[in-house]
């Protein structure tokens, strides 16, 4: 069979089953169990699938993915980090769009202890909608900001979704952590400056309000007794990789122990919130894996069919300068980000564009850190971004799908100028994974 009308086949019956309402995990088993029918043998081609699907969990940089959804989900379930939105309040004083501020602040330190998107924006919601709509907060000052710092939680390390990213792309788990921190507080830094300068050119948009006087010490024992400690999830998290101290897998699991005995110590802990955490991982993780060994397998008929290699070659034949083959790759996963979630997204391109980053000679994970901006994207693009649905619970009463829409464009820009300025400068994710080898 022709390369492309094995292409055709593969991609065909997935997006069928896909758009049929089939779940992604059954949809990838499907397509993978009519490609090994087709191309590798029939029955024996049966057995090999079955193969293929332990070989692909059996990977020990997947280790890490449940402990750090653990970790998330601890952090969610006893909700230990309101203390955290109040003391930042305090410290941030009276710039411009002052709790809009507070959201990316606070949803950067979430980002670095739990890696969960909708825990993030779960808990900011909660607590800060209700304050922004009596503070008189534009829905666009509100909405927006919680959306845009619950997505960096999928950049920010911990993030599962990355060790899952550099799980496919064969790279370093430890190099795709470190290489997303500075670009996810580069993120951070447009937002908050997108937000402060917004609010000063139109102030009616936060208006602003008179803060409690705390002194001094209050601050800083608010400070050491409420921030410090979460610090210290972030050291065991990634300071002791950086430090080559732990491997991913090692920090995971010190984090994890490290947000349970905070929880203990805060007494937020008990047997319900253990139980609501235990379950929610083993729920999230159920699905991801599910999804991941399809999502691998799949890859793996792709290249024995010829249609990996047949695709290169027209892309290697393709007489434009390959950066230009970068961003169409990009407008792609942006345009699939916003059809369908985050996850389904990225399994269903990486096999088809991992072999053409190869061929292109790009760094992996340059390119795997471009990913997960444009699943952050994905998240709050419309009209199906996840964030937009959870964000459309949370919001105040009367809020509108076309509220949150409007709300959250202006951080799809932010996101799309963060791809642009990582695509010119490579450096900016480079760096410090150099530091680590």
């Amino acid at each position: 069979m022709e390369w492309w009308l094995a292409l055709i086949l593969l991609m065909g019956v997935m997006i069928v089953l896909m758009f049929a309402g089939v779940p992604v995990a059954v949809s990838f088993l499907l397509t993978d169990i009519v490609g090994a029918l087709v191309f590798l043998g029939g029955e024996s081609g049966l057995r090999q699938l079955v193969i293929n699907l332990e070989d692909s969990l059996t990977s020990f940089s997947l280790l890490p993915v449940p402990l750090f959804i653990l970790m998330g989900e601890v952090m969610f379930q006893s909700r230990m980090g309101f203390k955290a939105i109040d003391v930042i309040d305090q410290w941030i004083g009276r710039l411009p769009g002052r709790l809009s501020l507070v959201a990316i602040i606070t949803g950067t330190i979430f980002a670095t202890m739990s890696g969960s998107t909708m825990a993030s924006a779960a808990i900011l919601g909660s607590l800060l909608c209700p304050e922004m709509e009596r503070r008189g907060y534009h829905k666009s000052m509100s909405l927006g900001p919680i959306m845009g710092a619950g997505g960096l939680a999928m950049l920010i390390p911990p993030s599962a979704l990355a060790i899952l990213l550099a799980a496919l792309c064969n790279i370093s788990v430890g190099g795709l952590l470190a290489a997303s921190i500075v670009p996810g507080f580069l993120v951070a830094f447009l937002y908050t400056t997108y937000i402060v300068g917004r609010c000063w050119l139109q102030p009616e948009l936060a208006p602003s309000y008179p803060s409690e006087a705390v002194s001094l010490r209050t601050k800083l024992w608010n400070l050491l007794v409420y921030i410090v400690p979460l610090g210290l999830i972030i050291f065991l998290v990634m300071g002791l990789v950086f430090l080559g101290i732990a491997t991913p897998s090692e920090s995971a699991a010190l984090g994890t122990a490290g947000s349970l005995f905070l929880a203990v110590a805060y007494g937020r802990m008990n047997g319900q919130v253990l139980k609501k955490s235990i379950l929610g991982t083993v729920r999230v993780t159920s699905m991801m894996f599910m999804i991941i060994i399809g999502s691998t397998t799949f890859s793996q008929i792709l290249a024995f069919s010829g249609a990996s290699a047949g695709l290169i070659g027209i892309i290697a034949q393709l007489d434009i300068h390959p950066i230009l083959i970068l961003i169409c790759m990009q407008m792609m996963l942006l345009a699939l980000g916003s059809l369908m979630d985050n996850l389904s997204m990225v399994m269903i391109a990486i096999p088809i564009y991992l072999p053409i980053i190869e061929a292109l000679k790009f760094d992996p994970i340059w390119f795997a850190v471009m990913t997960l901006i444009n699943m952050e994207l994905g998240n709050l693009s419309p009209p199906f971004g996840l964030l937009l649905f959870v964000m459309r619970g949370m919001g105040p009463a009367g809020t509108t799908m076309m509220d949150v829409y409007r709300a959250a464009i202006p951080y799809v820009v932010l996101d799309v100028l963060a791809i642009a300025i990582i695509m010119v400068f490579p450096a900016i994710a480079l760096y410090l994974p150099s530091l680590l080898r």
